[in-house]
């Protein structure tokens, strides 16, 4: 086996030796002269030495180049230089071109193969530099083959960076634990993008349920299979019912709100008490728990709210003279709310006000499904294949109109056709707020089944779910908590979570401590971003310079040549078990990472 691998080494291409001074987390490399006009900077370089009696390949990237000629700097040649511009003798042909390079990954060849290993010893002076490529690399990994995945290419070069997305689970393609991964970057960095192919490296398990809160409604439009902007439309319908993956997508139409306490929220929120002249406050608080609370008394089915009847019984109840004492306690407050309460139109109220909020709790709209019988599909381990499961959370979804809802009618009363859920952000966190809480639930239950769950839960917008700085509102708070306490304890149950945010300075950092998975494009390079960024790399200053020659995609010229580069950091690599940064371009054609993944439809 070492035999096949050593031929492929000698072939390749050569572009240094190993200089002096080296160390076992550093080497210098004294690049050879027909290779000093190549881009070496990223390039995924490796070399071959004996250690403990055993052949060792070791590989990693080239983070920095530079160039020294030392007549240059004599004072007596710089003055000459002055008035010349260069010495024939001297410049260009007295230059020595040097380059570091991190290693991320050895490999000792043994009778069974090629097992990890790490660098115990400095190969000695003159030891050959090769560039590696798609030969090598498939040779070295060839054990692994089925189980890599590939995001792109080895950053600025050709050949591809294999990565490895494990599920949760047990067996030989089980990680046996499940891991957190963050995807940072700015606006058009490529991070959806990025999230969405790894997505479709877990859908290759049947074992494995995923779980999408998507509140721009930007992944929901990828897996309905419409184009969204950017230029890169991946097929995610198709590719999934290639892959068997079941797919279930829910907007905000579909979902059934089950709690009281949510209608009471959302009562709260709406124009309703604001139509009858009470302004948010401890007072409308106060009738919104009331009003729910003798509605829930009176036997009221959450799912029957939504009825003439039901409004009519609410509509009394605030009528009630000793329910008006409740939240305003003078006699002036209350003469001025009967006298609006008298002259309003209940059947506006009914139609504007009542059903845009009520239609949240209403199960007999086609294909809508309670809150807590979705997360029960989704978490159930005896299914033979598990589902994907995205919600789409977004504004678009809530205002579509309610040809979506079920009947047009309610008990012979015509309804406008452009009647609308009632939909706006603070609703949302309501929403996902009650989705937290009933997989944190599903959780604790599995686990004290001794069963884990292996489902991975996707975050996007990370950075407006769980700030660093508190929130304003209780319900922001309250998802906050809830995100921070799931990264530090669901990992336990086979239950984790993917992030995506704009910022990492502005994401909780305790949720940053608990990630495992790191993927950093475009974007992080200044301020507070880089500050933060230079704490989680750990001070490798190489590697955030090589970072930091990342460019903006969209300085590119034209859409084919953008290129969207990202360092990641954990173990989502063959080539990165020392924990060392990687580098890659990740695809800008969706017909390469269909084919290197063997994901044609």
């Amino acid at each position: 086996m070492s035999t096949s691998l050593n031929e492929l080494v000698d072939k390749a291409e050569r572009i240094g030796v190993i200089g002096s001074p080296s160390s076992t987390s550093e080497l210098a490399l004294d690049i050879l002269a027909r290779a000093a006009g190549k881009k070496l900077v990223g390039e995924l370089a490796l070399f071959r030495y004996d250690q403990d009696g055993l052949p060792h390949y070791a590989l990693g990237q080239i983070t920095e180049v530079s160039m020294r000629n030392v007549w240059h700097e004599d004072p007596t040649m710089r003055s000459l230089i002055r008035q010349r511009g260069s010495i024939d003798t001297i410049s260009e042909r007295q230059d020595t071109h040097l380059g570091e390079m991190t290693i991320s990954a050895v490999f000792a060849a043994g009778p069974n193969g090629y097992r990890p290993s790490i660098l115990g010893t400095v190969p000695s002076t003159g030891t050959p530099i090769c560039l590696a490529n798609d030969e090598v690399l498939s040779e070295l990994l060839s054990p692994y083959r089925d189980q890599l995945f590939y995001l792109g290419h080895v950053y600025g070069s050709k050949p591809l960076l294999p990565l490895w997305f494990k599920h949760f689970g047990s067996g030989p393609q089980g990680a046996g634990e499940a891991y957190h991964l963050g995807i940072f970057g700015k606006t058009g960095s490529g991070k959806s993008v990025l999230a969405k192919m790894i997505l479709l490296a877990y859908a290759r398990y049947p074992q494995m349920a995923m779980l999408v809160i998507d509140p721009q409604g930007e992944f929901a439009k990828e897996v309905r299979g419409e184009a969204v902007p950017g230029g890169f439309h991946l097929p995610m319908k198709s590719v999934l019912n290639r892959l068997g993956k079941f797919t279930q997508l829910y907007g905000v139409q579909d979902l059934v709100l089950d709690r009281w306490e949510l209608f009471a929220q959302i009562l709260y929120e709406s124009p309703f008490f604001e139509q009858l002249s009470i302004p948010k406050g401890e007072n409308r608080q106060l009738v919104a728990g009331m009003l729910s609370d003798r509605l829930q008394r009176t036997k009221v089915a959450l799912k029957d709210l939504h009825t003439r009847e039901s409004f009519k019984l609410a509509w009394s109840i605030l009528g009630d003279e000793n329910v008006q004492k409740v939240f305003y306690r003078s006699e002036g407050s209350r003469a001025r709310f009967q006298s609006v309460y008298s002259q309003a139109d209940e059947d506006l109220f009914f139609q504007s006000y009542w059903l845009p909020v009520t239609r949240l709790f209403r199960e007999d709209r086609s294909k809508a499904r309670k809150v807590e019988s979705l997360l029960t599909g989704l978490f159930n381990l005896d299914q033979a294949r598990r589902p994907l499961v995205v919600i789409d959370l977004s504004v678009e979804q809530a205002t579509q109109t309610t040809n979506s809802l079920g009947p047009m009618f309610d008990n012979n009363i015509p309804q406008p056709q452009n009647t609308q859920l009632f939909w706006n952000e603070t609703i949302q966190a309501l929403v996902i707020k009650r989705l937290l809480e009933g997989v944190r639930t599903a959780a604790e239950y599995a686990y004290r089944q001794n069963r884990s769950l292996n489902t991975l839960v996707l975050i996007d917008e990370a950075h407006r779910m769980a700030p660093r700085e508190n929130p304003d509102s209780d319900e922001q708070r309250t998802i906050r908590n809830i995100l921070v306490d799931a990264a530090r304890t669901t990992r336990k149950y086979g239950l984790g979570w993917m992030f995506i945010s704009q910022t990492l300075s502005s994401l909780h950092r305790e949720i940053l401590e608990q990630l495992r998975i790191f993927f950093f494009g475009f974007g992080l390079g200044m301020g507070a971003e880089f500050k933060a960024l230079s704490e989680l790399v750990g001070g490798r200053s190489k590697a955030l310079d090589l970072y930091q020659l990342f460019r903006d995609p969209h300085s590119s010229f034209d859409t084919g040549s953008r290129e969207y580069s990202f360092m990641t950091i954990g173990p989502v690599s063959p080539l990165s078990f020392a924990g060392t940064p990687l580098f890659f371009n990740a695809f800008n054609k969706v017909e390469d990472f269909l084919e290197m993944n063997r994901l044609e439809t």
